[in-house]
């Protein structure tokens, strides 16, 4: 190998690092934005709110509020749409919302650098006990009482959004 074609190969894992590193520093830098927003948002918060609320809490809401949206709409499409039987259309719409709520909440929320692996594991479990007791158990069992899916889901979301914040920040993410 030639000296110039020496130099060209040291230099690309030089320029491969200084991107990676970049592109690390933007995801910070996006995590921190997002964190200050929820910071002064609960600093304004009336009534004493603000000892009460942690940013955390309000950006697990924020966060959540958009994937139980998508949560919904595509239990709706599955169910309501092509008709495929409910536990069935549960499951897959939980299953995509819960990723998008894992990964949004650990970039944005509570901005973790801890390894993914034993994230992912207790994330697992936590969402496993939170789909059979809320999700199926409780909004399957409303359904299953008569109440309209829709109302049951969103029942069952209340409930699921207390564990899951509970679950997410002192289990999950605790070492963040």
């Amino acid at each position: 190998m030639s000296q110039a074609g020496s130099a060209r190969a040291s230099k690309v894992p030089k320029a491969a690092k200084a991107a990676k590193a970049k592109k690390t520093e933007r995801r910070a830098a996006r995590g921190q934005r997002f964190t200050a927003v929820m910071t002064a948002i609960v600093r304004g918060l009336p009534f004493g709110l603000a000892r009460i609320v942690a940013p955390s809490l309000l950006g697990f809401a924020v966060i959540n509020s958009g994937t139980f949206a998508a949560d919904l709409a595509l239990l709706t499409a599955f169910r309501g749409g092509l008709g495929w039987p409910l536990p069935v259309s549960l499951t897959l719409a939980y299953a995509a919302a819960s990723g998008l709520s894992y990964l949004l909440n650990r970039a944005f929320n509570f901005r973790s650098h801890g390894a993914v692996g034993p994230q992912l594991g207790w994330y697992a479990a936590v969402v496993v006990v939170n789909y059979l007791a809320w999700i199926l158990g409780l909004g399957d069992g409303l359904a299953a009482l008569g109440i309209d899916y829709r109302i049951a889901r969103i029942v069952a979301g209340g409930c699921e959004a207390v564990y899951m914040y509970v679950a997410m920040r002192w289990l999950v993410f605790r070492a963040s």
